[in-house]
């Protein structure tokens, strides 16, 4: 047991700027909180009910706005918490629940969006055999990828994390992910296995984003040609690019600046980048896909108007 650290508890410091306004944040992180919440919910009870919603498209987004839930709720009771808080602290194996929950949740999400890029894919470009390829047995094993694989790898990272002899019990921001835990370790030297584990990591979500790109730019070309496979396009795939971008222009604002900003920047700044992952995403995925997709808009504006008559 030499090699597992003392420390049980974790002081946070990323929120120590926020004393003289944390009631007007605490009622605006909750109003997010709730609507993030009230969207997704709505999304997933929309699809769960409606069986001519039962297709792989819609079960992948379903997928979305689960692993959104799933994300949030680390993250949201826990900061709420801290914000009507004088001492802003959280446990050791808090801490490395928390750290499993969002970096699972920002992996999941990748891996989600890589499985609708590639239901894309057959749906346009392999029409004649879309149900016999995106069958219910290979829909299961797609979705049991795109959570449990990054699940574990996490865990793998997190549970190296555990073992490690750590000399600060202060983390510079306001919720636990890995590397910023990883940062405390009195000797640099244990922290390479660690290392080793979150490149892997990277390389293999990197390769996730280039295969995106690659099944986007096929199906560009395959659509230019064709009127129906441009309309399909516009229908389907325009909503999954437009979520895309979130994902990716947040996930590289957030490394740009918190991994390697430099320390000038204000610490109510680096907060914000590093909650948007926490927050775009989430909130806004549901509300792209129910305005854009047909099936789904048509089923939320039957429920409003028959909710108002």
């Amino acid at each position: 047991m030499d090699n597992v650290s003392q420390i049980r508890m974790f002081f946070l410091l990323g929120l120590n700027e926020t004393n003289n306004h944390r009631f007007t944040l605490f009622f605006l992180t909750f109003l997010c909180y709730c609507v993030i919440l009230l969207v997704n919910i709505f999304v997933i009870v929309t699809i769960i009910l409606y069986k001519n919603l039962h297709e792989p498209m819609y079960i992948l987004l379903c997928t979305l706005c689960m692993n959104a839930l799933y994300g949030t709720t680390g993250f949201y009771p826990k900061l709420l918490w801290d914000l009507l808080s004088p001492v802003h602290v959280i446990s050791y194996s808090g801490c490395l629940v928390q750290a499993q929950v969002i970096m699972s949740f920002i992996c999941s999400e990748l891996s989600v969006l890589s499985v609708m890029a590639y239901d894309r894919y057959v749906a346009i470009c392999r029409p004649l055999q879309y149900h016999s390829v995106m069958s219910k047995q290979r829909l299961i094993m797609l979705v049991c990828y795109s959570w449990l694989t990054p699940f574990f790898i996490v865990a793998t990272n997190v549970f190296l994390t555990s073992g490690l002899r750590l000399c600060s019990p202060y983390i510079t921001g306001f919720f636990c992910v890995n590397w910023m835990i990883v940062k405390l370790a009195c000797f640099p030297a244990e922290t390479a296995v660690n290392n080793i584990v979150a490149y892997i990591m990277i390389i293999i979500y990197l390769l996730h984003g280039i295969l995106i790109v690659l099944s986007y730019m096929y199906l560009i070309k395959t659509c230019e040609n064709s009127i129906e496979n441009k309309a399909k396009f516009m229908q389907t795939c325009v909503p999954h690019l437009t979520s895309l971008l979130i994902f990716f222009v947040t996930i590289v604002f957030d490394v740009i600046i918190l991994r390697f900003g430099s320390k000038a920047f204000p610490q109510t700044f680096k907060n914000f980048a590093a909650i948007e992952i926490l927050v775009i995403p989430p909130l806004i995925n549901p509300l792209i896909y129910g305005f854009k997709l047909t099936k789904i808009r048509n089923r939320v504006l039957g429920v409003l108007t028959l909710k108002f008559k």
